[in-house]
């Protein structure tokens, strides 16, 4: 899917995440830059942090682990938050997995290390805003096999360099994005990379970076 009216360009450095605003019909395209990096993808309502993209309640609404091009993305209100445009990845993506966080990091034998819980909340603090909670992430490019008897495996992701993950925002909402900074199992390859936000807005007055 080609993007025009580009209204801002945001790089998510490795190990770190950032936040965008965008409004209703505006496209957020996260970008896999050098290929092989998971990015953890959150979203909140605009109006209320309160309202989040929920991961259990979009299974629920599309009875699959992942929706579909064309399919929403729901709230923990079942409200559409993103709709899954275009996907120009090899498409395996996750929805399972919790973000890692610094209790994740401590169970791993480390304990001082970046994780995409802080840096949601960073994103988030940096631009005035707080979340109570850590929802579930929409896992981007993550590589984590459901096998028939249940078992997860982590295996590293198989996007490419400049693969792209296009969403239509529903609702105005706050996204953020964190380029996971796991470097202790197989998922992000070799080592975590960056990530790049992209929005494109289809009306005159354009999107900006909160």
């Amino acid at each position: 899917m080609e993007l025009t009216n580009t209204t801002s360009h945001v790089v998510v450095p490795a190990s770190a995440g950032r936040a965008v605003l965008v409004r209703r019909g505006d496209h957020v395209r996260v970008i896999d830059v050098e290929g092989g990096q998971v990015g953890d993808v959150f979203a909140y309502a605009a109006a209320d942090p309160g309202e989040h993209l929920s991961a259990s309640h979009t299974r629920t609404s599309t009875s699959r682990l992942f929706p579909l091009i064309g399919e929403h993305f729901v709230t923990n209100r079942r409200r559409p938050i993103l709709t899954l445009a275009a996907d120009t990845s090899p498409g395996v993506h996750d929805m399972l997995i919790a973000a890692c966080d610094p209790a994740r990091y401590r169970a791993l034998g480390v304990d001082r290390h970046a994780s995409c819980a802080d840096n949601l909340r960073n994103a988030l603090v940096q631009k005035g805003l707080t979340a109570d909670i850590v929802p579930q992430p929409v896992n981007l490019f993550m590589n984590i096999p459901v096998r028939g008897d249940g078992e997860l495996s982590w295996l590293p992701a198989v996007s490419r360099p400049g693969d792209a993950v296009t969403f239509a925002a529903a609702m105005d909402c706050v996204v953020v994005v964190s380029a996971c900074p796991m470097d202790l199992n197989a998922i992000n390859g070799a080592r975590p990379t960056p990530l790049a936000i992209e929005v494109a807005s289809p009306n005159p007055i354009p999107s900006k970076e909160i």
